[in-house]
């Protein structure tokens, strides 16, 4: 008998945690889709009345969107699904949520982490009674778009080295040279970034590079020296292993996905990650403004640009 209560008392234990569990998933869901990105006069109806969609708004399964003419949403969904919706009309929020399959809740600790972000820079804009410069005052006559040394290991075999021309205009010299400030290459252009790969024979050897930008027309007009160093390898493989988390929603080349791994880079303190990541999404959607938007934004943040 004494064995046969204590059963029962374990089998209405294990009922009532698993109903615990389920309140609380689905209490921490109750929202089917989260607004990363939205450009145009896109409207969600909630009960009655349409309302303007907000980017960091959540939208719930009895909702419906309207997407205006040439709109764009960026969406998440409660599971960690990234989903871009560009056609314009009305859906139902539910059908959305009917075509969408997986997710990863890692996903989902990236994009809070960029929407709070973001919510707290327009914060500190809106409370700032002047301009904010966050980089401190440069007699450099160009600003590189780069990191200091703390922050400027490289998980990518790519980067972009983007810099500001409005104080000096092209043609530009941008010059690589090692730890020995022995020179690796030299590439002239007329625009205001360049891309290097660190597995060129030029750089593949090379656990540290600087860089440096300068007017080819006047040398004296030049960049403050930035260092790009690789990962050591047991940092390499622990960005790896959180990249792997998230990467079977993300590896589509959408502007979306591209904008959530530079939210995971910058997470991690790789800004150069991040940088080429967000060159990438103006790439794939130059007429989403609050891409542009949230770019900059990043570079003022972390004193990038002033």
């Amino acid at each position: 008998m004494y064995k046969e209560d204590k059963a029962m008392k374990i089998r209405n234990l294990a009922v009532l945690l698993l109903f615990v569990l389920a309140a609380t998933v689905a209490f921490g869901q109750d929202y089917a889709f989260k607004v990363m990105a939205n450009k145009g006069t896109n409207e969600v109806k909630s009960g009655d009345s349409w309302q303007p969609i907000k980017t960091g708004a959540s939208l719930k399964l009895n909702d419906e969107v309207k997407v205006a003419d040439n709109g764009y949403l960026g969406l998440i969904s409660a599971a960690g699904k990234p989903v871009e919706v560009k056609k314009p009309g009305s859906v139902k929020v539910a059908d959305l949520a009917a075509q969408v399959k997986g997710g990863s809740s890692a996903v989902n600790k990236y994009t809070e982490f960029i929407l709070s972000s973001n919510a707290e820079e327009k914060k500190n804009k809106l409370s700032a009674t002047g301009a904010v410069h966050r980089a401190p005052p440069s007699e450099n006559a160009i600003k590189l778009m780069l990191p200091e040394n703390q922050h400027a290991g490289v998980f990518n075999n790519e980067a972009v080295i983007s810099w500001d021309g409005s104080k000096v205009t092209g043609p530009y010299v941008v010059t690589f040279s090692n730890m020995f400030e022995e020179q690796l290459a030299k590439v002239e252009t007329a625009e205001t970034s360049v891309v290097i790969n660190l597995n060129d024979p030029k750089f593949v050897n090379e656990t540290g590079i600087f860089v440096d930008v300068r007017s080819k027309t006047n040398p004296a007009q030049s960049s403050k020296q930035h260092l790009i160093k690789k990962l050591s390898p047991d940092a390499y493989e622990k960005v790896k292993r959180s990249l792997n988390d998230i990467m079977g929603e993300v590896s589509e080349q959408t502007a979306l996905n591209k904008f959530i791994l530079a939210g995971f880079y910058e997470e991690q303190g790789l800004f150069i990650d991040a940088i080429t990541a967000y060159e990438e999404v103006l790439k794939l959607a130059p007429e989403v403004t609050y891409y542009e938007e949230a770019y900059q934004e990043f570079l003022v943040r972390h004193g990038l640009k002033r």
